[in-house]
């Protein structure tokens, strides 16, 4: 059943209630919006996995491809990128090994070839209308080296990051720094399962590293004077990062969210076979499993969101092999549901062969894909320098269909966090919850 007038009406008015942006070109300027408001423009995310951030001695170091190419990965393309966005996904997170190819003369200069690259992947990102948010990943891991040769390493971190922020210093606020991966947390210094002996010491580098992130890129100028960054939390674990010794670094911007991630429990969300440290499981979906993932979205949501910092899920997922198919659709769906019900913005980790097919630019499972655009997917909408149409619909076709009705559910999911924060269609100063039924009621959903 279609309405020509109602699609105008509902769709206009709920993406104005929701806060909803059109997308910026790679170079602009930085909105005045806070990050808040930026990590709920996001909707939900994907990772480049396995990538930008392969590394390896066996790499033949003489271009950025051999690289890209060595963990699995055909060569990215424009159509690879647009391909996510399609899908529905509103941000794009790039892990980047910056070490490849680096001059090893002790300067740690980024090879330009390198540095060339990932501008193009984010060119594309950010033109395809995602987010794109690029860090130090692993990179061979020398980040746990701190503790034996803090100097060195944190002149390192800093001269790396005040290369890349100077690099995409002119980028709109469609681009995301973010500070590390999980490396910030040593057991060398304190061992979780072993007391307290050194626990305040780790937490405190963690907390001086992010800290450096902060003036670093703040002091390189232009757009990064306002750039919204992403703390790395200890071990990007969600218990150790809410412990109280950690600490987000001071900022005179007030420009950052928090990162971590959620693989749990771990015999399903890691796990392919046994291991001697635990045993895998197949499936997921007890009332324990759903309990235990409520606690985790709601701690964050306590301790950062509830208190003005958002929260980004930097990754979350789970293996296909040896799993249910279901119990992966059940998790996959169910954590990026409760994290969007929270206010997060949950970026699914994805490698070549996994859950979005670089081969058809799709995601592997359909179904899946289905039921994550139905929780906080966007509508496809590259950059074309043009504002855009909208009072229209998700189709641009001036009616509503089973599509138009999935984007609403999915504003109106945004709708049902801000009841008395946004204007309504009565020209109030709030969204009441009678509109919102009504607008529901419109739509022929379940009020």
């Amino acid at each position: 059943m279609k309405h020509r007038k109602t699609a105008a009406f509902l769709l206009s008015s709920a993406m104005l209630l929701s806060g909803c942006r059109l997308p910026a070109s790679a170079e602009g300027t930085m909105r005045d919006i806070s990050t808040l408001e930026l990590v709920r423009d996001m909707g939900i995310g994907i990772n480049l996995g396995n990538t930008f951030e392969a590394c390896g001695d066996w790499i033949n170091n003489s271009s950025p491809q051999n690289y890209e190419v060595a963990w699995g990965s055909p060569v990215v393309t424009k159509e690879m990128i647009e391909g996510i966005a399609k899908e529905g996904f509103g941000v794009l997170r790039i892990p980047v090994a910056w070490s490849n190819m680096m001059a090893q003369d002790g300067t740690y200069t980024i090879n330009s070839q390198y540095d060339a690259r990932i501008h193009e992947v984010v060119d594309w990102t950010v033109q395809s209308g995602m987010y794109a948010i690029i860090n130090i990943h692993w990179d061979g891991g020398w980040v746990n080296k701190f503790p034996e040769n803090k100097q060195e390493s944190m002149k390192r971190f800093t001269h790396m990051w005040e290369q890349i922020a100077n690099s995409f210093k002119n980028y709109s606020d469609y681009l995301v720094f973010e500070a590390q991966n999980e490396e910030l947390g040593w057991e060398t210094i304190w061992n979780p399962w072993g007391g307290t002996n050194g626990k305040a010491e780790s937490y405190a580098l963690c907390n001086e590293i992010n800290q450096a992130f902060v003036d670093t890129v703040r002091n390189t100028g232009g757009n990064n004077a306002k750039r919204h960054l992403l703390i790395s939390g200890y071990n990007t674990g969600i218990d150790r990062t809410c412990d109280d010794l950690f600490k987000m670094p001071s900022d005179p911007a007030n420009r950052m969210a928090i990162s971590v991630h959620y693989y749990s429990p771990a015999g399903f969300a890691i796990l392919e076979e046994d291991a001697d440290w635990g045993k895998a499981v197949s499936t997921w979906g007890s009332d324990q499993d759903y309990a235990s993932l409520r606690s985790e979205m709601q701690m964050m949501k306590s301790h950062f969101t509830d208190k003005g910092i958002p929260v980004i899920i930097g990754e979350y997922g789970c293996p296909t092999k040896n799993k249910e198919p279901e119990s992966v659709r059940r998790f996959l769906s169910s954590v990026c549901e409760e994290a969007y019900k929270c206010g997060h913005c949950p970026v699914m980790w994805s490698t070549p062969g996994g859950h979005y097919d670089r081969q058809t630019f799709k995601m592997a499972d359909q179904e899946l894909q289905q039921k994550l655009y139905a929780i906080g997917g966007k509508p496809f909408s590259p950059q074309s320098g043009e504002e855009q149409d909208t009072t229209g619909d998700a189709n641009g076709d001036g009616t509503v269909d089973i599509a138009d009705a999935v984007l609403m559910q999915k504003y109106l999911l945004t709708l049902e966090t801000q009841i008395g924060e946004k204007a309504d269609m009565n020209g109030d100063q709030i969204i009441s919850a009678a509109d919102l039924s009504l607008l529901k009621k419109l739509l022929f959903l379940k009020a």
